[in-house]
């Protein structure tokens, strides 16, 4: 059987899920999902409900919003802040750690006397 040279195996490959599919796969309601894409949390594909389409990347999504409402109570708009604040700080870290390692940007940071 020749090698491939896919980056992910076919086998491993999800396809696009649908409003039911997401549901079903995180044990939740039509309804919340909805209110995560009215709320911008979700962004699916599509013209309308029953032709969206949403990454396999929205799982991940949704099971960290079950989290943040069951841990903490927040509604969707505390959820949505949050994870804006969680994204914006990965690329806030992600920035620093590149200059970090570029010398035209020397990063003084104080010592413990300062």
């Amino acid at each position: 059987m020749p090698k491939s040279n896919a980056l992910v195996p076919a086998s491993e490959v999800v396809e696009r899920l649908t409003l039911i599919d997401l549901c079903r796969i995180c044990g939740s309601s039509a309804e919340w999902v909805i209110d995560l894409v009215e709320e911008g949390i979700l962004e699916p594909e599509g013209e309308n409900r029953t032709g969206w389409r949403f990454e396999s990347t929205s799982i991940t999504i949704v099971r960290k919003v079950q989290r943040l409402q069951a841990d903490l109570r927040l509604n969707m708009p505390g959820v949505a802040l949050v994870l804006s604040l969680v994204d914006e700080n990965a690329r806030l870290k992600r920035h620093l750690q590149l200059l970090e390692h570029d010398s035209r940007y020397p990063i003084r940071m104080p010592g413990p006397d300062e």
